[in-house]
């Protein structure tokens, strides 16, 4: 099966962006070339990118406190297993102590190393990184495995407290959704949003084997999702036929 997300704020969007970079950024570090490495560390920086949002820090450690007092409201409720709510206050806690801990924005410390900044500033010309450009991350490139992980693990600790306030958000905020499953007739689908409720995150689920691509669109009143096929021209077509897919919206 195939998860499409669609966030319904640009508050959830930029979570989604830094969650897909911190994933990638895991996967490049983890592996043993070193042009695998140079991936890793772009993506470092295109997480800096992200993370220069003025209010980036203070949303998140405004979400992480209103989902404390959200859990908080849980407390004796016999159907809750409270071992399991403390734990995961204690992990908000702590991710809100360590992000709040972080002088100015997130990798704000890297900012001051002069040698990453060299390689930061030419890393988006094409071919900026070349030897003869760049002779010293050259070299650095050329050192060994062990060497460059040590490295990538140092410089993305800085931004450590930011991803798992991230993926802990998005976590709760998945979790909050009930599946369900609905019908797309002649490959469209509307729903009205209940009021009084908002929602924050649409995940859609749908089967390989359709070779559908859903194009979706949404608002606080409405969700209209409409599904495409990609035809021998390269270009996505509206698909008329029938097609279920498992629908979660998420608060």
């Amino acid at each position: 099966m195939i998860l499409y997300e669609y966030p319904f704020n640009e508050r959830i969007r930029t979570y989604l962006r830094l969650e897909h970079l911190f994933v990638r950024l895991a996967e490049f570090a983890s592996r043993e070339q070193a042009l695998d490495h140079h991936f890793a560390l772009a993506t470092i920086f295109e997480i800096m990118d992200v993370a220069a949002r003025a209010d980036l820090k203070s949303d998140v450690l405004k979400d992480l406190d209103r989902q404390r007092h959200v859990l908080e409201g849980y407390r004796n409720n016999p159907v809750i297993a409270q071992d399991v709510l403390d734990r995961v206050i204690a992990q908000m806690d702590r991710c809100f102590e360590t992000l709040s801990s972080l002088p100015g924005k997130a990798g704000q410390a890297l900012t001051e190393n002069d040698w990453l900044m060299s390689i930061r500033s030419r890393i988006g010309i094409p071919g900026g990184t070349c030897e003869f450009d760049l002779p010293a991350y050259y070299a650095w490139q050329h050192k060994t495995i062990l060497q460059r992980r040590a490295d990538l693990a140092r410089w993305a600790e800085t931004l450590a407290p930011l991803a798992e306030s991230v993926q802990l958000l998005l976590k709760l905020l998945r979790d909050s959704g009930m599946p369900q499953k609905v019908m797309a007739n002649a490959g469209q689908f509307q729903q009205n949003l209940p009021q009084g409720r908002t929602f924050q995150l649409l995940r859609l689920t749908l089967d390989p084997a359709l070779e559908l691509i859903p194009e979706i669109s949404g608002n606080r009143l409405m969700v209209s999702i409409r599904l495409m096929q990609m035809q021998a021209d390269d270009r996505l077509h509206p698909s008329v036929a029938d097609a279920t897919f498992e629908l979660t919206l998420c608060s």
